[in-house]
């Protein structure tokens, strides 16, 4: 389907050689290598001490990604974090605060976001997972370094126990111990459907790092039938299938009022809008759950300053709720009635939620 608006902000769709070994990105590959070296010289020289690298007093679970843009890490940070809450824990997720810039004036500290905080400040990441957890009172913090980030939230909530990063992969400078080899800390790699593309590194491929990088748990959000997610990086790498829930959408001027999807079915000009790395997720959920709609791709962590909906003739315009934070902040999109937040959640698998448990569980080193 078409763009629905000619003057809405464009979209910066991944390059079509990330997909396939063609002539351009093997033109590219020898930067690829070269991206490559570097990131092997980093680890040697945290490996060496050289670089600074600070261990946590508490377990830490990292929710990554290899391939650039998002492949659902936050909704499942959010997963992880009401599964451990389940379980007795006491969970506090640290996140980058990717494009805010208010956390960015104290360097030695890092943030507590809150319900009320401004994701053009910290983040619509950190501010929609701090909406998402106020009632289990779970605390999120921003900064640049995630270790930062840490100390601070330990410090003020020394209650929580174990920690989750939104993010983190590549961030060696926060020490750990992974599970594989027999501690406490637990390396995730989030993998969508679109797989590894042609499995280079940037700028040739999509990839941060290697697809064989050692990690303790895959997990696959997607269907298992899709053939780009069938195997797993690693062989003997636990491997799993997220499955996706979408609740009740409610109207953002007025939450209280709620449809089920089914009730789109009517609407002529039903529009669907998001703002992430990968839209088409968004997209697809909605159009598996039998919606007709004209998708509005914007770019990832958009800021809703300039209105994309302003122009577009649509009797009700579906949002995720990552933007719905931002858009809630704002007079002209709470007026708009025809605005509904689609609620998207990951469910995770309860032998990953045992085994990631157990792996919690284990004596400290």
């Amino acid at each position: 389907m078409s763009n629905p608006s000619s003057s809405a902000p464009t979209f910066q769709k991944a390059p079509s050689y990330w997909e396939k070994k063609g002539v351009v990105a093997l033109l590219l590959w020898p930067l690829s290598k070269l991206f490559g070296w570097v990131t092997q010289i980093r680890k040697i020289l945290y490996a060496l001490g050289l670089f600074k690298t600070q261990a946590l007093d508490v377990p830490v679970i990292i929710v990554g990604n290899l391939r650039v843009g998002g492949t659902g890490k936050t909704p499942t940070v959010l997963a992880i974090a009401k599964a451990l809450h389940a379980a007795g824990f006491h969970p506090g997720i640290i996140s980058r605060g990717y494009k805010g810039t208010g956390h960015q004036d104290n360097p030695a500290d890092a943030t507590e976001v809150t319900s009320q905080s401004n994701p053009l400040e910290l983040g619509d990441e950190p501010c929609y997972m701090a909406q998402q957890l106020a009632h289990l009172f779970i605390p999120v913090y921003v900064h640049s370094q995630r270790t930062i980030s840490a100390r601070t939230l330990l410090k003020a909530h020394p209650t929580v126990n174990v920690l989750i990063s939104d993010d983190g992969l590549q961030h060696y400078a926060m020490k750990r111990w992974p599970a594989r080899e027999g501690g406490q800390d637990i390396e995730l790699v989030i993998r969508d459907a679109r797989g590894e593309g042609n499995g280079f590194l940037m700028p040739a491929g999509p990839l941060r790092e290697s697809a064989l990088r050692a990690r303790d748990f895959t997990l696959n959000l997607g269907s298992e039938n899709s053939q780009q997610i069938k195997q797993p990086y690693l062989a003997d790498a636990p491997n799993f299938y997220l499955t996706t829930q979408v609740a009740h959408a409610y109207q953002l001027s007025n939450p209280s009022q709620q449809r089920s999807l089914f009730d789109f079915y009517s609407e002529r000009h039903l529009v669907a809008a998001a703002g992430l790395g990968n839209p088409k997720k968004f997209f697809d959920v909605l159009e598996q759950a039998g919606l007709t709609i004209n998708p509005l791709p914007l770019p990832d962590h958009y800021d809703f300053q300039i209105n994309p909906f302003k122009d577009i003739s649509a009797s009700a315009i579906l949002i995720t709720e990552k933007d719905a934070v931002k858009c809630s902040q704002i007079a002209e999109y709470k007026n708009d009635e025809r605005i509904w937040v689609v609620p998207v959640t990951v469910e995770l698998p309860k032998e990953f939620i045992n085994l990631m448990v157990d792996i919690l569980k284990r004596p400290k080193p």
